[in-house]
């Protein structure tokens, strides 16, 4: 809840700690009216965050963001800007240091581009074939041509524009990069094999 966050934020000395890394996440953010809104958040480090959005909360306005890859976080804005707004993050060390190493995986990982990418091992679908629904609930059956832990190229009769949103299965990506006859996906979150075979039934 809103009320469950800390009052006072960070020094500017410990954001100072941190070095930033340039990401390119989709999220949404809620403020204290229980307001929400789409962003993304271009760079962000274990202290602090910056974040696009048309939505300019004032300076001092507390914020819980959402961010794919990472998930929930906490924060108070400390600069409003033309497109965007900057904001520090409260957590706990703990939290802070899981973020670190969330940022450090994103850092080091290429921009997806399957089906070349082979930072993660190629799976191989039981049943190939599987439901995708689009973000304005149009749904299409797609074939898995190539599929890893992180994402998945398939198939399709439509191709959605780069940065949509969607749910292959049961698991929530966006289309990353357009195929010749379908579409790379980018999971939200890091799957398991585990995962994987519930997500695609």
């Amino acid at each position: 809840m809103l009320n469950s966050l800390p009052q006072t934020p960070l020094v500017v000395e410990d954001r100072r700690r941190f070095k930033r890394v340039t990401v390119d996440l989709l999220g949404r953010f809620m403020l204290p009216n229980q307001s929400e809104f789409p962003c993304r958040i271009g760079d962000m480090s274990p202290g602090d965050c910056a974040v696009t959005t048309p939505i300019l909360p004032g300076s001092g306005e507390r914020v819980i963001l959402y961010a794919d890859h990472v998930g929930r976080l906490e924060g108070t804005v400390v600069r409003s800007y033309s497109g965007g707004f900057a904001m520090v993050l409260q957590s706990t060390e703990r939290k802070r240091e899981k973020l670190a190493a969330q940022l450090t995986w994103l850092a080091n990982r290429h921009e997806l581009s399957l089906p070349e990418d082979r930072r993660h091992e190629r799976i191989q679908p039981r049943n190939p074939v599987i439901e995708m629904v689009l973000d304005d609930g149009r749904r299409y059956n797609v074939r898995i041509m190539d599929l890893s832990l992180s994402g998945a190229a398939v198939a399709c009769a439509v191709r959605p524009a780069i940065g949509s949103r969607l749910v292959l299965g049961t698991m929530v990506g966006r289309v990353v990069r357009q195929l010749e006859d379908g579409v790379a996906i980018e999971f939200a979150t890091l799957q398991t094999r585990e995962t994987l075979d519930i997500g695609l039934g």
